[in-house]
């Protein structure tokens, strides 16, 4: 009689999780029930394995419902009748094909009415769903005719009171009203609670048909699911073979080009692995990525194949990464052996301006019924619990903004702030609403439908109902399509080199990539803003900690900066035996044998595998439960702690002191948070290196192109900064030289229109398109004819200097524009035979201070591009020591004038402390670290000048500043409003800064980690 049972998943209505329904039925001594959440299947796999578990008989379906009105519940009778379920939402969500109010077109669905909606005819499908509280109707004499057509039916969608009243909330939710202004409609009944059995049968004791009908919807729906097969596309070219021949035919010639013919290593490893490939029937699996990688490559469209698919040298040959694993001596288990069971996972990056391209090639080479994105749930947050709450029980604004912002402690403690904090933190967890997964796509063998339904997102492309844990559950396997800036920035530097100076870079061949004086000079100092995943504050204190001078040290160096390293100290530790490797000792011989190039610290997840292999003696199947939790999926964390007894088990037959395996494991299981494999550091260097490279050749495309492409870590300011470092002449916005993005003619820089706040995308577009067409502007009366414009935004550009070609000062275009503007009708900017001589107006010449353009500069780019933040200060005094002199200073104290770029809060027992990045009036970057007894005295106040005190610590070759006082410079008054005391210091407050943050607690020191430098084997 449980045909129509809700979860959380009936979003913002039902109150229980699918664990919580399940543990119900076993409670109440229940049979056999059903998962109806409305509009959606997404929970019934998970369902569907606890009810067999719990030996309960788990039927699947849907209740129909448009716009809260219920039509029917739909429960199928077996696989066939999920696809049919599936898509009549999927039409509903993507074609907007309205539900069949009445009589759906089913052929392997039960279909029941609830009372207020029944059609005239049913058909044999068709039932009458009577609640328990409607069985007194039964006598009216409409209802006769149709007592052999009905069912039992107990909703269940709460457990207790408490729980009804959290389901008023999320209704209230959803409608984005008062609690106060719920009707009846907008809520369920009090009743649907799930009770023994006996409790709901005693109330249709008089009508044995009605639960004969409905122990025979449940004797014939039978749904069963096989969670071991693959589900993913089998064959690319139709059979097994064929896809083995082509693979063959492909791979070997990819050697060709990556090796040369007689490499016995490399044909070795083919064999290898195409037997492994072969075996597990994934050849279909590699040509479907092949074949996308070939149509990037036809479009010109740059791409990096990484994660663990670098391992394998059948990749590298076909052109999917850039990775050769024999130089690397990658660890081809890691991404395929004959225990895996499921496909592997290629993870490929375009540039966010080319992805897009990638996917409708996707979806229209393989189908739209086969293809769809994985769904995500988007689960209600602290700030949104607190505002969506409160917003229910009728709070204003201004409170929920505190209440949001604020934790609970520091609530205010009334009755109806108790009451939001009791309810609120019962939503802890529950999805609020679904979305679409960043890049994890699906391609099925069967139309997508059989298993789900699909929904419609804004971004254009169908998502699947479940998320990406559940995908792989029954049988999935996604391929990441992602997209990133970096790549973006690389492909229009190698354009923008072309077209400024008539080079062409072949920034593919991976030579380049690895071995440049040039480029290891740069990176052994950090000098690396602007190059992709190398230029935070963070990775660039690494880099010149190590000294990092080589591609093999870049591609340590971009595991161990990864929070599991560094967390548990080995990055500190890794640090410490890459500048002293005479100073420690193995701790044990495997360590040496299996870890020496890393200096014994386990910095790839290989290594953690390797280790637990060679050392423990666990087997192949517990070292890819340990995988998989270094991969930080939180079901595979929980498998770490199972294995954990085993490992030491395992230790303990071969013979190692137990104090040496304690050790062991502190270090595997820090890695149970973020680290990479090594295959994926490798992808990620070759992109910082070819970064890196085009920065040290061409550093103001590079520096254009960062622009451009959304830069990465920091502002647009410090990227213009860092392109006038490199060579480039800044100049402000042109209509006759800019473009919509920033460009540059030689050195000259010409920032985009698009930077300028106040100008319309579609505006800064139309300019140089205008400009494009029918020549250069040759006035600002010109101007006026050709571009429709109103005056407020004329006068922006008339401020930021984009009509400087005409000569003439601002105040004078002001003047003119207005003149102009007074009695201007569109209808004037038609071409006329006759152009009406323009009039000539002489006008007084006024002085301007010489610092007027960098405050138009502020208030309308953000930043000041004609003099640097250094010239606006009142003081003359610019510090007494330079960043580039820093290590000469070692524990000494220095006093320094800077501008503030970023600050990162980090939390720590003792309050938050910030780390800061500057640069001085050379243009050059520094560190500091600020502790939180010295930020209560001197706080930091914003973005500006900062005059610093503090004491130079050099920590392997990198310097930083621990500061004991702190003071923020006034800049001059904005000399634009000098007899308005109020507005002259007012476009002070644009001047900005990059504020990061992070929950996790600071990189312990060298003393904090007491990792063994000397053998521990007695």
């Amino acid at each position: 009689m449980y045909l129509n049972c809700h979860t959380y998943h009936s979003l913002r209505y039902g109150t229980v999780s699918i664990e919580e329904l399940v543990q119900q039925a076993v409670d109440s001594g229940v049979n056999a029930l059903a998962l109806t959440d409305i509009n959606t299947i997404i929970g019934i796999y998970d369902f569907y394995k606890l009810c067999k578990i719990h030996q309960i008989k788990p039927l699947v379906g849907v209740e129909v419902r448009l716009d809260n009105e219920p039509y029917y519940v739909a429960i199928a009778k077996n696989p066939e009748g999920v696809a049919e379920i599936n898509r009549v939402l999927t039409d509903f969500n993507c074609e907007n094909i309205l539900f069949p109010k009445k009589n759906p077109n089913f052929e392997n669905v039960f279909v029941i009415y609830p009372m207020q909606n029944v059609p005239e005819i049913l058909g044999d499908y068709e039932f009458i769903g009577v609640r328990p509280e409607e069985v007194n109707l039964l006598i009216q004499k409409k209802w006769k005719p149709f007592l052999h057509k009905m069912v039992v039916l107990q909703p269940v969608t709460f457990k207790t009171k408490k729980e009804y009243n959290l389901h008023r909330i999320l209704r209230a939710i959803d409608k984005n009203t008062l609690l106060s202004k719920l009707e009846e409609k907008d809520v369920c009944s009090k009743s649907e609670v799930m009770k023994k059995p006996f409790e709901v049968l005693k109330h249709f004791k008089n009508f044995p048909q009605i639960i004969e009908n409905t122990e025979r919807i449940i004797s014939e729906s039978h749904f069963e699911y096989d969670f071991s097969t693959p589900k993913n596309k089998k064959h690319f070219t139709g059979t097994k073979e064929e896809d083995e021949k082509l693979l063959r035919k492909l791979t070997y010639k990819g050697l060709k080009k990556r090796y040369s013919e007689n490499n016995k290593a490399a044909v070795n490893r083919i064999e290898r692995e195409l037997q492994v490939i072969d075996e597990l029937n994934f050849s279909g699996y590699f040509l479907i990525t092949w074949d996308i990688v070939q149509y990037s490559n036809s479009r010109g469209f740059m791409h990096v194949g990484r994660g663990s698919g670098a391992n394998s040298i059948v990749s590298y040959c076909l052109g999917i990464t850039d990775i050769c694993p024999l130089q690397l001596d990658l660890y081809f288990e890691r991404f395929l052996n004959l225990n895996r069971k499921s496909p592997p996972d290629f993870d490929i990056d375009w540039s966010w301006q080319n992805r897009d391209d990638i996917l409708i090639y996707i979806f229209e080479k393989y189908g739209k019924d086969h293809v769809a994105f994985c769904g995500t749930n988007v689960e209600f947050k602290y700030r949104s619990i607190f505002r969506e709450v409160g917003k229910a029980f009728g709070l204003p604004k201004e409170e929920l903004d505190e209440l949001a912002k604020n934790p609970m402690a520091l609530h205010d403690d009334n009755d109806v702030v108790k009451l939001i904090q009791k309810y609120g933190m019962l939503l802890e967890k529950f999805p609020n609403q679904r979305s679409m997964h960043s890049c994890g796509i699906l391609i099925s063998e069967e139309p997508i439908t059989n298993y789900t339904a699909l929904e419609m997102p804004p971004k254009g492309f169908p998502i699947v109902q479940f998320d990406m844990n559940v995908a792989e559950e029954i049988g999935f396997e996604k391929f990441d399509i992602l997209s990133q800036r970096g790549l973006g920035t690389i492909k229009d530097t190698v354009d923008l080199v072309k077209k400024n100076r008539g080079i062409d870079v072949e920034i593919r061949d991976i030579s380049i990539s690895k071995n440049e004086e040039k480029c290891n000079e740069y990176l052994s100092i950090g000098k690396t803003l602007g190059c992709f995943y190398i230029e935070s504050p963070a990775m660039r204190g690494l880099l010149r900690r190590l000294k990092c001078d080589n591609y093999k040290t870049l591609v340590a160096a971009s595991s161990i900066i990864r929070p599991g390293v560094a967390q548990s100290g080995m990055m500190r530790e890794y640090i410490f035996r890459h500048n002293n490797p005479d100073k420690f000792e193995y701790f044990h011989p495997i360590f040496q044998e299996q870890l020496g190039e890393t200096y014994g610290i386990m910095v790839y997840q290989e290594d953690v595998i390797k280790i637990a292999l060679h050392y423990g003696g666990v087997s192949a199947d517990d070292g890819d439960i340990l995988r998989r939790a270094m991969s930080g999926k939180s079901r595979s964390i929980k498998k770490l702690q199972e294995v954990k007894d085993h490992f030491f088990e395992c230790c303990s037959k071969q013979g190692h002191p137990e104090k040496l395996s304690a050790e062991v494991y502190r270090q595997i299981e820090s890695f149970a948070g973020y680290s990479f494999c090594k295959a994926h550091s490798a992808s990620y260097a070759v992109e910082s290196y070819q970064s890196l490279y085009l920065k040290v050749n061409y550093p103001i495309e590079f520096m254009v192109s960062a622009i451009n492409n959304g830069g990465g870590f920091y502002r647009t300011e410090v990227y213009v900064h860092e392109c006038r470092m490199g060579g480039g002449k800044i100049h402000n916005p042109c209509v006759n030289r800019s473009l919509f993005e920033t460009t540059v003619y030689g050195e000259d820089v010409f920032l985009g229109l698009i930077r300028i706040e106040k100008l319309e995308s579609r505006l800064a577009q139309f300019i140089p398109e205008e400009r494009e067409r029918n020549g250069n502007f040759l006035s600002l009366e010109d101007f006026i004819k050709r571009i429709p414009i109103g005056i407020e935004t004329l006068q922006t550009l008339i401020f930021i200097g984009a009509f400087r070609f005409t000569g003439k000062q601002k105040n004078e275009l002001l003047i003119e524009a207005r003149l102009l503007m007074v009695n201007f009708k569109p209808e004037y900017r038609n071409p006329s035979f006759f152009d009406t001589p323009k009039k000539d107006y002489t006008l007084p010449i006024l002085k301007r201070n010489p610092f007027e353009d960098a405050f138009d500069e502020i208030e309308i780019l953000g930043f000041p591009v004609t003099g640097s933040p250094f010239d606006l200060l009142q003081t003359k005094y610019r510090g007494s020591v330079m960043a580039k002199d820093l290590t000469k200073f070692h524990k000494k104290q220095v006093k320094m004038l800077a501008y503030l770029i970023s600050r990162k809060h980090v939390p720590t027992k003792k309050g938050t402390m910030f780390f800061g990045t500057w640069i001085d009036v050379e243009g050059n970057y520094f560190d500091t670290a600020h502790f939180p007894d010295n930020l209560k005295q001197y706080p930091f106040q914003g973005g500006g000048c900062y005059l610093l005190l503090g004491t130079v610590e050099v920590d392997f070759h990198f310097p930083t500043i621990t500061i004991h006082k702190m003071a923020k410079m006034p800049f001059i008054p904005d000399p634009r409003y000098s007899g308005d005391q109020k507005k002259k210091f007012e476009i002070h407050r644009k001047i900005n800064e990059d504020v990061s943050m992070t929950w996790r607690q600071p990189y312990p020191q060298e003393h904090e980690i007491g990792l063994p430098r000397i053998s521990m084997l007695p």
